[in-house]
C-alpha cells in the first residue's frame, strides 16, 4: 500500500485477453484482445462514463475492476483510508472485504435477480455477508433501502416476476448501494428499459449519488445519457481508449474522428439546424488480430498513410483533456 491520490479509483494500464485453443487438437493458443492498456480516473463523489460501440470492451472494463473477471495485467487502484489498494493483486478473502466499497448494477434487471429470492432476501443478503445484520436490524435496513429506491415495504415479500423492468432495476440499485459502496459500476442500467423509464431511473441514480455520496462508472452506448449523467467521459475503441476528458469540453471540442463520429449521430432536437455527419464505413475489426497501427484506421474517412503503421502516442489537447491520435488538431469542418 502506499499514500493516495486525489482519485478515488485509478485504472492503470489494464489488459483482460481471453484465450482461444485452435488447431486440431486445440493446442495453439490465440487471444481475444478485450482490454488493451486501458486507464483513467475517477475522482470523488464523481462520474466517468465509458462509451462505445458494442464489443468495444467497455463491460469488461467494468467486470475485470470489480474482478468478476481478472485482469490478465495492470493496476486497478482504490484508495480508502488514505490508503491506495491494487485490486489487482488481491486474493479471494480480500476481495470480499473489497465488496464494501465496490458494487454493480447490470444491464439486465430480470437475469441478475434470482427468481427463487423474495426482494426482502436479494437485498438482505449482502447486508448479512458483508455488514452482519440480523433481526430487526436487518429487515429495518431493507425497508429503508426499498424507500429509498422508491418502492413500497409490501414488495420486500415478492419474487422479481411480479415486477416491471423499471422495478427490478431499482430493487437491483437497492442491492448495490445496500453497503454503502463509495464506487458503483454501472453497466448499461438503463438500456432495456422504456425512455420514460429511463428518465426515472437515471434521476434515481443522480439522487442517491447526492445522497450516499458515491462515485460512479457509468457503462453506456448512448451519448445522450452519458451527457446528462456524466462529468467526465472516455470513448473506447476496439479494447482502448481514443479519447478522455470533462464532458463539455469533450462534447465541445472532440478531437478523434470517432468520437466525432458518434457526436453526430446524436439527433438534433432543432430540425432547423444542421449537422454533419460522418459515416463509418464498415464493422469493428476482429479484436483476435486487431488492425496495426492505429486501431480506428481501417474506418477512418480522415486516415493517412502513417496511421497504419505507426500506433499513435496520446496527445494533451487541454486540462485532463486526452486523445490517442495522430492528427489530434484535424479540423474536421
Amino acid at each position: 500500500m502506499k499514500q493516495v491520490n486525489d482519485s478515488l479509483l485509478k485504472v492503470v494500464d489494464l489488459k483482460k485477453y481471453f484465450s482461444i485453443a485452435k488447431g486440431m487438437v486445440r493446442r495453439e493458443i490465440t487471444y481475444v484482445r478485450a482490454v488493451d492498456e486501458v486507464s483513467f480516473d475517477i475522482d470523488h463523489e464523481k462520474t466517468l462514463g465509458l462509451v462505445g460501440e458494442s464489443g468495444c470492451g467497455k463491460t469488461t472494463v467494468g467486470r475485470t475492476i470489480i474482478r468478476l473477471l481478472d485482469p490478465t495485467s495492470g493496476q486497478i487502484l482504490f484508495s480508502d483510508d488514505h490508503q491506495q489498494t491494487d485490486i489487482a493483486q488481491l486474493k479471494s478473502r480480500q476481495l470480499r472485504e473489497m465488496r464494501r466499497n465496490m458494487q454493480i448494477v447490470f444491464q439486465d434487471p430480470q437475469s441478475s435477480l434470482n427468481p427463487r429470492r423474495t426482494v426482502r432476501d436479494t437485498i438482505a443478503e449482502p447486508l448479512q455477508i458483508l455488514e452482519g445484520l440480523k433481526g430487526e436490524r436487518l429487515e429495518i435496513r431493507v425497508l429503508e433501502l426499498l424507500e429509498d429506491v422508491g418502492l413500497n415495504p409490501e414488495h420486500a415479500q415478492r419474487y422479481p416476476h411480479e415486477f416491471s423492468g423499471g422495478q427490478r432495476q431499482r430493487i437491483g440499485v437497492a442491492r448495490a448501494i445496500a453497503v454503502n459502496p463509495k464506487l458503483v459500476i454501472l453497466d448499461e442500467p438503463t438500456s432495456s428499459l422504456d425512455v420514460s423509464v429511463q428518465a426515472q431511473i437515471l434521476n434515481l441514480l443522480l439522487e442517491l449519488q447526492r445522497e450516499h455520496h458515491m462515485s460512479y462508472l457509468f457503462i453506456s452506448h448512448d451519448l445522450s445519457v452519458i451527457r446528462h449523467m456524466c462529468d467526465r467521459v472516455a470513448v473506447m475503441y476496439l479494447g482502448q481508449i481514443m479519447e478522455a476528458g470533462d464532458i463539455k469540453e469533450v462534447f465541445r471540442d472532440a478531437r478523434h474522428p470517432y468520437t466525432r463520429a458518434l457526436l453526430s449521430s446524436i439527433p438534433v432536437p432543432d430540425p432547423g439546424k444542421k449537422r454533419q455527419h460522418i459515416i463509418l464505413e464498415g464493422t469493428v475489426p476482429n479484436a483476435i488480430n486487431p488492425p496495426s497501427g492505429c486501431r480506428f484506421h481501417t474506418r477512418c474517412p480522415f486516415a493517412k498513410s502513417i496511421c497504419s503503421t505507426q500506433e499513435p502516442r496520446e496527445y494533451t489537447a487541454g486540462q485532463g483533456h486526452r486523445v490517442k491520435c495522430h492528427f489530434p488538431d484535424l479540423q474536421f469542418d
